[in-house]
């Protein structure tokens, strides 16, 4: 509910002590940010925000902090927010640059302001507590933005496909292989099929912890996936332990070759494109 805003209020000493109010607010916001941000790019994105919330506090009335009149403040929360999620900041350190503003204002009114004026701040107080509410809301956007971007980065760098020689591919897969995970290595590895022109593709699960109904699922879906694109594949990495495993499960992979190491699967793909692999003449002498 808006509340009014008299010629002696704290609202009043907001618009007409710029320079005061806003040298508090920079300074406190300043305190709050441990030095991420320098002091030139405080005061220019507080000095920008000061005036558009200055702009809203029209009339003789305190807005709401969802009224029409403060929607270029609160963009500009939203995108301050924002660039110190991806600045690395914390959630705290980000609403202590809007949260300051209370204390600048406070400070702006003097040592000894009159009960009226504390029922002023009062009011002013709960509507910067709801504008920080915005800035945490998009801060907390932002950041499972940023997580999420970095968690793609991080699987794709987690499943490259490698050509290992003219016509063969390899996929060396790495830690858990879920559905995600799964969609990912199909797409690179039918991207890298169609790029290199390859005919065999060899999938490496060396790396994979464990093998269970659910992995073999997986892998057996990129295996189909890259048989339509006309190339063969084969399971390489079967260890003692993930063999057991399957047996098991009664885990089927049909007429898919596996070998125990990548080596053996390259020497079977080569033999099958026509190519020998031989000691080079005079290795041993």
């Amino acid at each position: 509910m808006a509340k009014k805003a008299g010629g002696n209020s704290v609202v009043a000493v907001v618009r007409d002590r710029r320079d005061e109010v806003l040298d508090g607010w920079v300074e406190g916001a300043l305190r709050g940010a441990r030095g991420r941000v320098s002091e030139a790019e405080v005061r220019s994105e507080l000095s920008t925000l000061y005036d558009a919330l200055v702009k809203g506090l029209v009339g003789d009335e305190l807005p709401d902090a969802t009224a029409a009149e403060l929607d270029e403040a609160r963009a500009l929360l939203t995108e301050l927010s924002r660039t110190r999620a991806r600045a690395g900041a914390t959630p705290a350190e980000t609403a202590v640059s809007v949260f300051a503003l209370k204390e600048a204002a406070l400070s702006a009114v003097g040592e000894q302001p009159t009960a009226e004026q504390y029922a002023d701040f009062l009011e002013f107080s709960r509507l910067v507590d709801d504008l920080g509410l915005v800035t945490f809301q998009a801060y907390a956007e932002a950041r499972e933005s940023v997580i999420a971007s970095q968690a793609d980065e991080l699987l794709e760098l987690s499943t490259p496909v490698v050509k290992l020689w003219d016509g063969v591919v390899a996929v060396p897969l790495v830690g858990t292989l879920d559905s995600a995970r799964t969609q990912v290595v199909m797409e690179k590895l039918l991207e890298a099929l169609l790029e290199t022109e390859s005919e065999r593709a060899i999938i490496d699960i060396t790396g994979v912890p464990a093998v269970d109904t659910q992995v073999a699922q997986h892998l057996l879906k990129t295996i189909v996936a890259a048989r339509l694109m006309g190339a063969d594949c084969i399971i390489s990495g079967i260890r003692p332990q993930i063999a057991q495993t399957i047996v098991g499960l009664g885990i089927e992979f049909g007429d898919i070759v596996t070998k125990a190491k990548l080596s053996d699967a390259l020497k079977l793909t080569l033999a099958e494109a026509g190519l020998d692999i031989v000691p080079r003449r005079g290795a041993d002498a």
